[in-house]
C-alpha cells in the first residue's frame, strides 16, 4: 500500500534521518500530518534555516553560523591545548564529560581510502597550518577507539613530527578503558587491553 505521492515523499525524505527504517518514517509523517502540523512547520523552517546558514567554524571546522564559532571565541579556553576529534558530536560529549578546557578541531571523519577519504578531506592541512602559527604546546588525539581511528591518531601523530619536528608540541592520545562503576567481568577484552595499555602510575 502507498500514501498520495506528498506523503511518501516525506516518507522518504525522513529516513535519511540515522537508524530511521520506512515504518518509523511513516509514524513520523503520520504524526505530523495528523497531530501536530504547527510542529511540522516549525520543523522545516528551522531545518531550512540550518541548512542555509549553518557552515564551519574557520578556526575548529565545527558546525557554526558565524565564520568563528562561540567555543573558539570564548576568552577562558587555553589556546595552548588542541582536542583532535572526528565529529562535533565528540565536542559536545568531551565537553559535557570530560572538563577540557582548550580548543578543538574537527576532522569530520577518519582516513578511510576505501571511502575516498584522505588527508585532503580531514583537512589536515589547515591542522598543520594552525600548528604552524598558533602558540599550541600540547596536541590531545581524540579520534574513536577504532581501526580507523587509531590509524588516523597515528597518521596525525606522525604528520606533526615530520611538519613541526619532535620538539615542538607534545602530543598525546586518550586512553580508553574501563568505565567508571564498570565490572570487570562484563569488560571486553578490547577494553582491557587498552585500559592496561594505558595504565598510569599512581602519585
Amino acid at each position: 500500500m502507498s500514501f498520495s505521492p506528498l506523503i511518501d515523499d516525506l516518507i522518504e525524505s525522513l529516513r535519511c534521518l540515522p537508524g530511521v527504517g520506512r515504518k518509523s518514517a511513516q509514524r513520523m509523517a503520520l504524526h505530523i500530518l495528523e497531530r501536530n502540523r504547527e510542529g511540522g512547520a516549525v520543523l522545516a523552517q528551522s531545518l531550512n534555516l540550518a541548512l542555509d546558514q549553518v557552515g564551519r567554524c574557520e578556526q575548529c571546522r565545527t558546525h557554526s553560523e558565524t565564520p568563528v564559532c562561540r567555543m573558539c571565541r570564548q576568552p577562558d579556553r587555553d589556546p595552548a591545548t588542541l582536542c583532535i576529534v572526528e565529529t562535533p558530536a565528540d565536542v559536545l560529549a568531551i565537553e559535557q564529560g570530560a572538563g577540557f578546557k582548550g580548543l578543538y578541531f574537527v576532522l569530520m571523519g577518519h582516513l578511510s581510502p576505501m571511502d575516498g577519504i584522505g588527508p585532503n578531506e580531514l583537512g589536515l592541512d589547515a591542522l598543520i597550518s594552525r600548528l604552524s602559527d598558533d602558540h599550541i604546546t600540547e596536541v590531545i588525539v581524540a579520534t574513536n577507539p577504532t581501526i580507523e581511528g587509531d590509524a588516523t591518531a597515528h597518521f596525525i601523530h606522525q604528520l606533526i613530527r615530520q611538519q613541526l619536528g619532535t620538539q615542538a608540541i607534545n602530543v598525546t592520545r586518550i586512553a580508553h578503558g574501563v568505565p567508571i562503576g564498570g565490572e570487570l567481568e562484563y569488560v571486553d577484552g578490547g577494553t582491557l587491553a587498552h585500559a592496561f595499555a594505558g595504565r598510569k602510575s599512581y602519585t
